[in-house]
C-alpha cells in the first residue's frame, strides 16, 4: 500500500537519513555500547545454532499466522515494556519477511506529564495502565536478521494515540529486563531500539505528518481507524551497515580526545 505524501513506498531511507557527525559524543558513545550488545546477544545464540526468531517462537508450537509469539506477549512489569511476535499472511508480507516484533509502552512506564491526544473517540484508561502506546515495528528475516522499522495506525495494534514528541520521550524507557522467554531476546530488543533511536524518532514524526495528510485528503473519515492506511512510515535497515558506521563514528571520537589531550 502507498503511503500518502511519499514516494509510493513509505520509505524515509535506507538505513536512516543521516550520518551521526552532528550527534554529541556521548550519544555516539551510547550507540556503540548498544551495538555491542545487540552483537552480543546474536553471538552467544548462534553459537547454539539460534537466533533471536527462534527464541521468541520457541515452546510456542505450530508457527500461525497472526497468533502473538509469546502467547501472552512478553512484559516487564518494572518498566512497563511490552513485545510480542507475529506474521501477516505470506503476501501481505515485505520482501524478505519472516515476521515481525511490535512494541509498546504502558501508562506506568511513561515520562511524567505525557498524556493521549485528545481525540473524540478517546476511551478512558480504567486501570490506569491500559492506554498503551505502539513504539516500533521490527521486521525479521527467517534468519533472524532485522530488515526494517516501521510504525502504524492506531487501529492496526488497538494502540491509544499519543504525539510523536511524547513517544519519543519513551523510548529510552523501553527495557525488558527478566530471562522469560529468552534473556537473550530481551537484551537484544531492549538494545536494538536503542540502537536505532535516530531512525524510530524519524520515523515517528513521519508518521504524525503521515495522518496528518490523510486526515486532510479525507475530512469526513476517522484517520486513525481507516483500514485504507496501516503502515504510516517506515525504512528498511541493514544491522551490518548501521554497525559499522556507528563503529566509524566512535573511532573519530576517540581521534578527537586523543587529539585534544596531545594539544593540553
Amino acid at each position: 500500500m502507498a503511503i500518502p505524501g511519499t514516494d509510493g513506498t513509505g520509505d524515509v531511507g535506507m538505513d536512516g537519513l543521516n550520518g551521526f557527525d552532528d550527534l554529541p559524543d556521548e550519544e555516539i558513545e551510547a550507540l556503540s555500547e548498544a551495538a555491542r550488545e545487540v552483537q552480543l546477544c546474536m553471538r552467544v545464540l548462534a553459537k547454539t545454532g539460534d537466533n533471536v526468531v527462534g527464541e521468541v517462537l520457541r515452546g510456542g508450537g505450530p508457527f500461525y499466522e497472526w497468533n502473538h509469539y509469546p502467547a501472552s506477549d512478553v512484559y516487564d512489569p518494572e518498566f512497563h515494556a511490552q513485545f510480542y511476535y507475529h506474521a501477516h499472511p505470506e503476501e501481505e508480507r515485505v520482501s524478505g519477511e519472516h515476521g515481525h516484533f511490535h512494541t509498546f509502552m504502558r501508562p506506568l512506564g511513561m515520562p511524567a506529564g505525557i498524556s493521549p491526544v485528545a481525540l473524540p473517540d478517546l476511551k478512558p484508561d480504567e486501570d490506569g495502565n491500559g492506554a498503551l502506546s505502539h513504539l516500533v515495528g521490527i521486521s525479521m528475516n527467517k534468519a533472524g536478521q532485522p530488515i526494517r522499522l516501521f510504525t502504524t495506525n492506531r487501529w492496526v495494534t488497538g494502540e491509544t494515540w499519543y504525539r510523536a514528541e511524547d513517544v519519543v520521550r519513551m523510548l529510552d524507557g523501553f527495557v525488558i529486563d527478566h530471562a522469560r522467554p529468552s534473556w537473550p531476546l530481551n537484551r537484544w530488543i531492549t538494545a536494538l531500539v536503542r540502537l536505532f533511536r535516530r531512525e524510530i524518532v524519524d520515523l515517528l514524526r513521519e508518521r504524525d505528518r503521515t495522518l496528518a495528510r490523510w486526515q486532510a485528503e479525507h475530512p469526513g473519515a476517522n484517520a486513525y481507524e481507516d483500514r485504507g492506511i496501516e503502515v504510516t512510515s517506515e525504512i528498511g535497515i541493514s544491522l551490518e551497515d548501521h554497525v559499522q558506521r556507528v563503529e566509524q563514528a566512535r573511532r573519530a571520537v576517540r581521534r578527537r580526545q586523543r587529539a585534544a589531550r596531545s594539544v593540553a
